[in-house]
């Protein structure tokens, strides 16, 4: 019995509750999953590694999304992704490649060019190695981009802007504005476009896209007016004074620690830097932080309800940090399998620890909590 309630009370436990105020997620843990995802999808061409990337982002973001506006923006990162696939391959295709091939898919007529354009060229023959490596290239970008698009469809902007220190809240300002404008203007155009298809007009065509427009960018003006009313209301912009010994102490702090983290940057992927590289991206970092603590003292805020990072967000966090960590090993450890080659053309292989490293992306999925079901009313609006 004892047993019995013991693995009870552990499920329960590991089990993830439904999302309150007051347990979400912060929105540095979904950033920080996302970024690890991308960091990863950088270090591979493999189109199976990849792929797999991309579904794991997706299952998570399907899983724990919530039904606020920025929630939607995910299926346009996926167009986008296509979009730069296309046009990799467009420019593949009509511009040439520097990968040679044999297998001549066909030819383009080629357009002749004056002698300063040497190494250029319109058209001409098109290869099968070309189109592949070109194909490569283009899903490792698309990866990137909807890695970045599972962070904006999971994190609350709001949210991220309260963890900014205080030297960057105005720059954190105008970025939550732009990330939220584009999904608060994609949301727009879905409802325009559905209430003119009850009414039973047309939602193609220019004659409709001029239509829609203007009530797109008369809601986005009018957000914009609510939103500087609300942050003058609320005592924003407002500075307090600090010694002019202190402004250039911040000045010199944050330009000397920024020139020192570029530096010890430089140094750790130059082979003849490694040696200087970590402890000058050590200092450099160290001489930010301290820069932006005190340049925090001029902004006169409070923080209602901070976020705490629990053990939920820490896992969060790590399982990103994990993927990233394990795919830069094994691209050190065995980089053919993860850059397959296409001189030859060969078909590309799963490699196996890599790929069971990118399944723990899915730990978000089991224990970030559990978004509450959409409303009836928010269902028939996405619908």
């Amino acid at each position: 019995m004892t047993r019995t309630t013991g693995a009870a009370r552990l499920s329960r436990a590991l089990r993830a509750p439904e999302a309150t105020r007051g347990n979400a997620l912060p929105a540095g843990a979904w950033w920080l999953w996302a970024l690890g995802l991308a960091a990863a999808a950088s270090r591979t061409t493999n189109p199976l590694l990849l792929g797999l990337l991309v579904g794991v982002a997706g299952y998570v973001v399907a899983a724990r999304r919530t039904d606020a506006p920025w929630a939607r923006s995910y299926g346009a990162f996926l167009k986008l992704g296509l979009f730069v696939i296309g046009v990799r391959l467009l420019f593949s295709v009509f511009l040439g490649s520097p990968v040679p091939g044999t297998h001549t898919l066909f030819t383009l007529p080629g357009l002749p060019l004056p002698d300063w354009a040497q190494g250029v060229r319109i058209g001409g023959r098109v290869t099968a190695e070309q189109v592949v490596f070109a194909l490569y290239d283009g899903a490792k970008l698309a990866a990137l981009l909807i890695c970045v698009g599972a962070a904006n469809s999971l994190a609350n902007p709001a949210r991220l802007l309260k963890s900014l220190p205080g030297a960057l809240y105005e720059a954190g300002v105008a970025v939550v504005v732009a990330m939220t404008f584009a999904p608060n203007l994609v949301a727009d155009v879905v409802r325009l476009r559905t209430a003119r298809r009850l009414r039973g007009r047309p939602t193609g065509g220019i004659g409709a896209v001029l239509q829609i427009g203007l009530p797109v960018l008369e809601g986005a003006l009018e957000r914009s007016v609510a939103v500087a009313a609300s942050m003058d209301a609320r005592g924003y912009g407002r500075t307090a004074r600090v010694p002019v010994s202190v402004r250039r102490t911040t000045n010199a702090l944050t330009l000397g620690g920024l020139l020192g983290v570029c530096a010890g940057t430089y140094g750790l992927l130059a082979a003849e830097g490694a040696v200087y590289g970590l402890p000058l991206l050590l200092a450099g970092l160290v001489a930010a932080l301290a820069g932006l603590r005190l340049g925090g003292r001029r902004t006169v805020r409070t923080r209602y309800r901070p976020d705490r990072w629990g053990a939920r967000a820490w896992l969060v966090a790590g399982s990103g940090a994990a993927v990233a960590a394990a795919m830069i090993w094994a691209a050190a450890a065995d980089p053919a399998a993860l850059h397959p080659g296409v001189v030859p053309l060969t078909a590309p292989v799963l490699p196996l620890w890599p790929a069971a490293a990118v399944l723990i992306g899915l730990l978000p999925a089991a224990v970030a909590p559990v978004p509450p079901p959409a409303s009836p009313k928010d269902s028939e609006e996405q619908s």
